[in-house]
């Protein structure tokens, strides 16, 4: 091992307590033996005294038996630690409770060659006034808590002192050179403009990357540094450096303990010579602010950062805002030192576009009078990712929170209008409470609606996608869109000769050009043109935009114009959040851009938005192109004299329905009752197996709730078609097909009807699976 290292098995064996009670032993005995003869005692005292003697002796030897044994694993588990120590970086030392050096790395021996002595304390004699005293303390706390630490400042620097008692009373003594490590509260090492902290004697006690590079070695004082003392702050002083001579303008922060922070930059000579550096040739962006928040000045960096010509009778206030709280307050506590040293992010108040900054403020004193200089960092980046990562939680969090709403309302709006399905089974049109029954029923589709947008926002619901041309569909939609948008608009369809087709569901997308067509409409109340345009496009590159990423590949684009009001740029990114609108009360709900949003991007496309104030906006849709056309399906022409094959009739079969929501159980059972079926009921899926559990019991149709306490619907049925394999399932759920158990198996033989369903959808979804 290089360094220091002495054999701690023999000092062992010298000095252990064992080796005193092995000898007081042996000592005992031998004079017990030997006591008979010497005294002349009869013969059964000189036998018994024998036998105590050789009892002696034997413990004595099961005495140096066990010694032997902790001396040979103290004196392994000593050599381990030393061959760990020797390739430990930091200086290491293992002691005995006197501080005798037991073991040294080469790194101790490295850092302390001058040390000629056998102790601790003498080997740290070099870098500390009173050694023994240190060591005392930091001992003395590791009997009591098994290891201790001390941070102390020293002729080299900071140095922090850590031991730890081991096994067999020997103690491992690390000492680690800290004197390289920022002591301010922030990695001042990152800060461009150089830096040194300085103690109250004049100690270097830190430099930075910067100063290090100016200066070009490191010091340990400033009196190497500086060619007359004291530093004269907010002046121009003379360093010595290694490449000679510099003039440099110094500013000096006072902070607690005796220490302060000197920053410094260097001016080349005609700017030495004019008294004063300008803050021009700062590489940074920074400002100059009084205390009471008046801009003294700034640089070229910091103006063109701030987006302002002069700061001439401005306030800090008038050109950032986001603090939290007053700026005064901030101002009035850095400037008294009683602020904690921390950089702040504000928005600046630019009109041109949305700027963020890092400011850390500095307290210096110049001329006798103190000023705070504010250095500013360019944070838009990083303030734009974490306001990306924010929006997508929060939209996450609200889609997760719609589609619960949504399943628990499907719930309830299913046992009202199937209820009110069988009321009207029992009242004709001439019933006074048929009108009644019908607004109830109209109502309850009205939300039903409702609860499908808060799906299509949560991209929960259920599609059902075709091939289509969306110049047909926009065709097909014309009409109705010419009576929307009224007679002040003009609306116009413009196609791309070359089209490619897409797949989506018609329903949803004519939805989504719906709410966009009337949203341009309300932006014009004054009148205009509403421009729809199709067309499509290749990308050889993925495109950026806003937070999205579109691939490279053939799409299909829709873009909606208008020549409204537009939409503010900081609303611009609230306008596909659900229940967020411009608009009065009564005038809209705030979902038929979330609802477009989540229709688009379940059928895998993209929106962005384009707006100008008072100049229109413009919406664009990606759709990815349909790769596989489906094949047309020709139709069989019936032959002639064919009879149509006659409907099946209900009522043949039987039906177990397993549904935890007791309303909607209720109205199904006798849904399908009435239709004639046999209806077995079950709360629970646990509940469905035990019923299953008779050999002898028939059932054609399992008709089952997806989500429900316990074992859920698929796991259930798949459970039951290992041994019931024919029997026909429908599953019935408040959320959409697929946004369940995406990555289980599919059930054979299984259809999904999705809540809020009718009497008549019920029925018929189960006729349908029996015959």
């Amino acid at each position: 091992m290089n360094g220091r290292r002495t054999s701690p098995v023999p000092e062992l064996r010298v000095y252990t307590p064992e080796h005193a009670r092995l000898a007081a032993v042996l000592v005992l005995s031998a004079m017990v033996i030997t006591a008979p003869w010497v005294l002349n005692t009869p013969e059964w005292i000189t036998r018994g005294l024998i036998a105590v003697g050789l009892t002696l002796v034997a413990v004595a030897l099961l005495m140096l038996i066990q010694a032997r044994t902790r001396l040979k694993a103290r004196a392994m588990a000593t050599e381990l630690l030393t061959g760990f120590i020797d390739k430990d970086a930091t200086p290491t030392f293992v002691t005995d409770e006197d501080g005798v050096v037991h073991a040294s790395n080469g790194a101790a021996a490295k850092r302390f060659e001058d040390g000629d002595t056998e102790t601790l304390a003498g080997t740290m004699r070099s870098i500390l006034a009173n050694p023994s005293a240190v060591l005392f303390r930091l001992q003395s706390r590791a009997r009591v808590e098994g290891a201790a630490r001390e941070d102390i400042v020293t002729r080299r620097g900071h140095v922090r002192l850590a031991v730890h008692q081991m096994q067999g009373g020997s103690f491992l003594w690390r000492v680690e050179e800290i004197a390289d490590r920022p002591t301010t509260g922030r990695n001042a090492d990152n800060v461009p403009i150089p830096m040194l902290t300085v103690g109250r004697t004049g100690t270097v006690l830190f430099m930075n990357e910067a100063a290090r590079a100016l200066i070009g070695e490191r010091v340990k004082s400033t009196d190497r540094l500086f060619t007359s003392l004291p530093v004269l702050s907010g002046q121009i002083n003379t360093m010595s450096t290694k490449s000679g001579p510099v003039e440099v303008l110094v500013q000096e922060k006072n902070r607690s303990q005796g220490r302060s922070e000197l920053y410094f930059l260097a001016l080349d000579p005609s700017e030495a010579n004019s008294g004063k550096a300008p803050l021009e040739s700062l590489p940074v962006p920074f400002v100059k602010v009084s205390p009471d928040g008046t801009v003294l000045s700034a640089n070229k960096l910091g103006m063109q950062l701030l987006g302002t010509k002069t700061t001439k009778n401005l306030k800090i206030g008038q050109l950032m805002e986001g603090l939290g709280r007053p700026m005064a307050d901030w101002l009035r506590d850095t400037a008294e030192g009683h602020a904690s040293h921390k950089s702040e992010f504000l928005r600046l108040s630019r009109r041109d576009k949305e700027v963020f900054v890092q400011v850390t403020l500095t307290r210096v004193v110049e001329e006798g009078e103190t000023v705070l200089i504010a250095v500013l960092n360019d944070a838009t980046e990083l303030k734009t990712l974490e306001a990306q990562f924010v929006q997508s939680q929060k939209m996450q969090a609200i889609g997760q929170l719609a589609g619960g709403v949504a399943h628990d309302f499907n719930n309830l709006l299913t046992a009202i209008s199937g209820h009110c399905d069988l009321l009207l089974l029992r009242h004709d049109q001439g019933d006074q409470d048929f009108g009644d029954l019908i607004q109830i029923h109209e109502n309850a589709n009205r939300a039903a609606a409702l609860v499908s947008q808060l799906l299509a926002f949560s991209r929960k619901q259920t599609l059902q996608p075709e091939v289509l041309d969306v110049r047909d569909t926009l065709s097909d939609l014309t009409h109705l869109l010419n009576r929307l948008v009224g007679e002040k608009i003009t609306l116009t369809l413009s196609h791309d000769p070359v089209m490619r087709s897409i797949r989506a569901d018609k329903r949803q997308l004519e939805q989504v050009l719906m709410n966009l067509v009337v949203n341009a409409r309300d932006a014009m109340p004054q009148g205009g043109e509403i421009r729809v345009e199709t067309e499509a496009v290749v990308l050889d590159e993925p495109l950026e935009r806003d937070r999205a990423v579109v691939p490279p590949g053939d799409w299909v684009t829709v873009k909606v114009s208008d020549e409204g009001v537009g939409i503010a740029p900081d609303k611009l990114q609230k306008v596909f959040e659900p229940f967020y609108t411009t608009k009065r009360t009564g005038e809209g709900t705030g979902l038929g851009l979330s609802t477009a949003y989540g229709i688009i991007k379940q059928t895998g496309g993209y929106i962005f938005v384009d707006s100008i104030k008072d100049q229109g906006t413009q919406f664009t849709l990606y759709f990815p192109v349909n790769s596989q056309a489906e094949p047309e399906v020709v139709k069989p022409e019936a032959e002639a004299g064919a009879k149509p094959t006659p409907a099946a009739q209900h009522g043949e079969g039987v039906v177990l329905l397993v549904e935890d929501e007791a309303p909607v159980r209720a109205f199904a059972s006798r849904a399908l009752r009435m239709r004639g079926y046999t209806v077995l009921e079950a709360d629970s899926a646990e509940d469905a197996l035990r019923t299953l559990e008779d050999p002898g019991l028939t059932v054609d149709v399992f008709v089952t709730d997806v989500v429900m306490p316990g074992m859920d619907g698929p796991s259930w049925v798949r459970e039951a078609l290992k041994t019931r394999p024919d029997t026909r399932v429908v599953f019935v759920s408040g959320y959409a097909e697929g946004a369940f158990g995406e990555e289980e198996p599919s059930v054979p033989n299984s259809v999904f009807l999705p809540k809020p369903f009718s009497l008549n959808q019920l029925t018929e979804t189960v006729h349908e699976q029996l015959h």
